[in-house]
């Protein structure tokens, strides 16, 4: 048995070898939110009178998302834009009409509220639906379970190479946590009014069915141990 106060050396000794293996682990989950991104639209001659209209569509959408209560984790508004459009350069150049827009981002934990969510949505006037970008939350148990089976693997690694040596593990020296993260697949289905129509009654446009897509979370440790030592 080695003393675990001695300093180590960089490549073991004789009698104390040195195991340096790596770990992984690769889930395969389902995921627990969804994001949709929101795009209100309004487009005038007037800049209050499009301002106007911008302000009522935003505030319908913002209302519609709002009613879905608990199945929407978080609402934020991205960006808001509203810009003159000019006609054609000249002597006599001047405003034709104004475009403004405001983006919002929501986030859903219940995907059976996603789905009609995003088809009310873009049954709205001028309002585009992009998305569903599938995810973990940052504090997910899948995480956690994935680094603990990285560590597993790494400890049976290193066990089944002293073995092989007709020897066995006897001290950790290190464990390296080299990344574990989430890899979601960022891709959705985009879902929109067409621009400058209005959509259907809200009775002709009936909830979408989205699949949710399964996420993968990975983990990864580099470990070094002390084996006894080997029976050459």
């Amino acid at each position: 048995m080695t003393d675990p106060t001695a300093p180590a050396l960089p490549y073991g000794t004789p009698d104390a070898p040195r195991l340096a293996v790596r770990g992984e682990a690769r889930l395969e989950v389902d995921p627990e939110i969804a994001r949709i991104t929101v795009t209100v639209s309004a487009r005038g001659t007037d800049r209050t009178a499009a301002l106007t209209d911008l302000t009522r569509r935003n505030e319908h959408a913002l209302t519609l998302i709002k009613s879905y209560a608990d199945a929407v984790e978080q609402l934020e508004t991205g960006s808001f834009t509203l810009t003159p459009e000019l006609t054609d350069k000249g002597r006599h150049e001047r405003i034709r009409a104004y475009h403004g827009r405001v983006t919002l981002t929501a986030t859903l934990n219940d995907f059976t509220a996603l789905g009609e969510l995003t088809t009310r949505l873009a049954d709205l006037e001028l309002t585009r639906v992009d998305g569903p970008w599938w995810a973990l939350r940052p504090d997910s148990p899948a995480h956690r379970s994935a680094r603990t089976q990285a560590v597993h693997e790494a400890v049976q690694r290193a066990r089944e190479y002293a073995e092989a040596l007709g020897a066995h593990l006897d001290a950790v020296l290190e464990i390296a946590d080299v990344g574990a993260e989430s890899q979601p697949h960022q891709q959705g289905y985009g879902y929109a009014a067409p621009a400058g129509a209005r959509g259907g009654t809200l009775e002709s446009a009936p909830a979408l069915d989205l699949e949710p897509r399964r996420q993968t979370v990975h983990a990864s440790v580099n470990a070094r141990f002390t084996m006894t030592r080997p029976a050459l």
